[in-house]
């Protein structure tokens, strides 16, 4: 069977199971779980995929699974989705609402789990598959450093030649597959600052150290200094997002604290930021006398798509028709797939999720739903990736990938 039938038989899957697809995206929307603790939806996945043949075995951690599809020699692709929910109340309104309170799958991952799930039983029915699977049901991504450690930890990407995610995009139109070359996500570091004086009145600041305005010298030159040492194309920000200290009109503090993120869009920059904080701050802080405290904790490193890998999601976006492929920009969120891309190339892409009418409400709001017709989109493409010739050639480009006629 060539792999223009097999793409035939995997579209009419698809069609037959539409209806399921919605069943399944319903059903975790309604019963979300936090990092670490996605047993019901572990089970949920592992039952539905051993009810169709397959052989799913749970992480280490207890939550989260891998399955593996198709040939056991030879390059194996590795198709990952996140699981975890959000600590986040849902506001929708919809008949599928979270039951949980306080949680709610705001970001997409029940569409994520929905999209590798159809893809399982969709390639399951073809008669063969011509490279290795790998699916990978990873849990925690919405905390640092991120679950995808845990599954490499596990060696559970070994084996693996490349490995590809979608994330779903409310600025994208259902429909269309948004693709980028390099970094598409940012690495995502946190600073948190402890600063301590003596105290005293503010009619005498002189008699001590006056520690709001240190706090204020390093609100502002940190960031600043920052945009002066660091080449501004690598995308590289620093925002800070809480600060605190004092109570009294008339008293000087004696602690104060700040935290705040540091991102960039480039993996040698990344590398370096750590010692330049330091080095800034302490030389902001000394003519000061305010003595601190730094915390640096390095989060997730940023995702850069390899060509090849891009270059193949860009083949199985077009398979799905004309105007399907589309650019996204680079976005300053931190997404824990880089982990699986310090061990192997891969790629990820936008998986457009708006219905083309109405507000393009943001990831993480308590508002956010998709377009489920997104969920259908979405098994198509991993599907075209998975028979896409060049994943045969385990990195070598050749003619005649999925679509190409």
């Amino acid at each position: 069977m060539s792999a223009v039938d097999k793409q035939a038989r995997v579209d009419k899957w698809v069609e037959a199971h539409t209806d399921e697809l919605s069943r399944w995206r319903r059903h975790l929307h309604a019963n979300p779980e936090l990092a670490f603790r996605e047993y019901a939806t572990t089970e949920f996945v592992a039952s539905t995929l051993t009810d169709a043949g397959l052989e799913p075995v749970v992480l280490p951690t207890g939550t989260g699974l891998t399955c593996d599809l198709g040939p056991t020699g030879g390059p194996r692709l590795a198709l990952r989705a996140d699981i975890d929910a959000l600590p986040l109340q849902e506001l929708t309104g919809a008949s599928y609402a979270s039951t949980v309170a306080g949680v709610s799958h705001s970001c997409g991952h029940d569409a994520h789990t929905t999209v590798l799930l159809g893809t399982a039983l969709a390639l399951a029915e073809l008669p063969e598959l011509p490279v290795g699977v790998r699916l990978i049901f990873q849990p925690a991504e919405e905390v640092m450093p991120g679950g995808a450690r845990r599954v490499v930890e596990a060696g559970r990407l070994e084996g693996v030649s490349r490995i590809f995610a979608m994330h779903c995009d409310p600025r994208i139109e259902v429909g269309k597959v948004g693709v980028r070359l390099g970094a598409i996500t940012s690495a995502a570091d946190t600073v948190q600052l402890v600063l301590d004086s003596p105290g005293g009145h503010t009619s005498r600041p002189h008699l001590t150290t006056d520690l709001v305005y240190a706090m204020g010298t390093v609100i502002t030159g940190l960031p600043g200094m920052l945009s002066r040492r660091i080449d501004p194309r690598t995308g590289t920000v620093m925002v800070w997002g809480a600060v605190s200290a004092g109570q009294a009109a008339n008293a000087i503090p004696q602690t104060g604290m700040m935290t705040g993120t540091v991102r960039t869009g480039d993996h040698e920059t990344w590398g370096l930021l750590e010692p330049l904080v330091r080095e800034i701050v302490d030389g902001l802080l000394a003519p000061t006398g305010v003595s601190y405290t730094l915390e640096y904790r390095r989060g997730v490193p940023p995702v850069v798509n390899d060509d090849v890998s891009t270059r193949m999601f860009e083949d199985a976006a077009r398979a799905l028709g004309p105007g399907a492929l589309s650019d996204t920009p680079q976005s300053g969120g931190g997404e824990d797939f880089s982990w699986y891309l310090e061990e192997v190339p891969g790629a990820m892409a936008r998986l457009g999720v708006w219905t083309g009418r109405g507000p393009q409400l943001d990831i993480h709001q308590p508002t956010f739903d998709l377009d489920e017709r997104a969920l259908a989109v979405g098994v198509r493409v991993f599907c075209n990736l998975v028979l896409d010739e060049r994943a045969l050639a385990d990195g070598g480009l050749t003619d005649g990938g999925v679509g190409r006629g």
